[in-house]
């Protein structure tokens, strides 16, 4: 990846999920383009990866790392509350952590729905509401939400997923209204036909009706986009160049969904 745009020059981010996949990828961009960056993830051989990628790009030195399960309020408030106090502020938040799972509904149990729910819904909420006080002290905060295009488009065997992305769409539309006065802006990218670890085994049911997912191939390419698809996007909002999005979602998805 080659970026010649300076536009998170002394900005402070912190990205979650940024031990693997699109959370990874964005990362690398956010730093490429100048930025000073807190990866966090509950996997840290993940966080040593995206470590060893910056040190080969050149820019580990504005890279630190934080293990947190954004899924545990107290993990939330010990990992993120410190990393923002090491960097003395915030002005963007990208929320990239989360899980993907299937099953039949009839099958899901309450356990299976409240992981996913509990990371990828109630994990944004906790991690945002950490942040916010420091993302409204600049006066210029910018949150990136991460919903999926099952938030709005049926694909099977995925509802508890689905039905988390969507909370996640409505939960950023509302912090985009509340604090609109107070300079902070709140999108959401919708990602669809990406490759990641997330996408490769999604736990698909055995007995799946395969007919079901004839919709959900992308227009454009021959295949998955690469995450670096959905990074470029997301510096795109949060930096300068998206200061006038706010409150609504991007489906990034190859024409998958037209």
């Amino acid at each position: 990846m080659t970026v010649h745009l300076d536009r998170f020059a002394g900005r402070r981010i912190i990205v979650t999920g940024g031990g693997s996949g699109i959370g990874q990828a964005t990362v690398a961009r956010l730093l490429a383009e100048g930025g000073i960056v807190v990866a966090a993830d509950v996997n840290e051989a993940g966080l040593a990866a995206t470590r060893e990628q910056a040190e080969a790009a050149g820019t580990s030195e504005r890279l630190s790392l934080v293990a947190v399960d954004i899924a545990s309020e107290a993990s939330v408030q010990e990992a993120i509350g410190g990393a923002i106090e090491r960097l003395g502020g915030l002005e963007v938040l990208v929320n990239a952590a989360g899980i993907l799972r299937s099953a039949h509904t009839h099958e899901t149990t309450l356990e299976f729905w409240n992981r996913i729910v509990g990371i990828n819904l109630t994990g944004t909420f906790l991690v945002t509401r950490q942040a916010l006080p420091a993302l409204l002290a600049c006066g210029k905060g910018v949150v990136v939400n991460f919903s999926s295009t099952s938030a709005a488009f049926a694909h099977p065997y995925m509802a508890a997923y689905a039905a988390s992305k969507g909370g996640i769409q409505a939960f950023t539309h509302t912090i985009a209204l509340e604090y609109a006065k107070q300079g902070l802006r709140a999108v959401a990218v919708a990602p669809g036909s990406i490759q990641s670890g997330m996408t490769s085994d999604p736990g698909i049911p055995a007995d799946a009706d395969r007919s079901l997912f004839m919709k959900m191939s992308p227009a454009l390419g021959e295949g998955f986009a690469p995450a670096a698809a959905v990074a470029g996007m997301i510096a795109a909002l949060a930096s300068d160049d998206g200061f006038f999005v706010t409150g609504t979602e991007l489906r990034i998805d190859g024409g998958t969904h037209m």
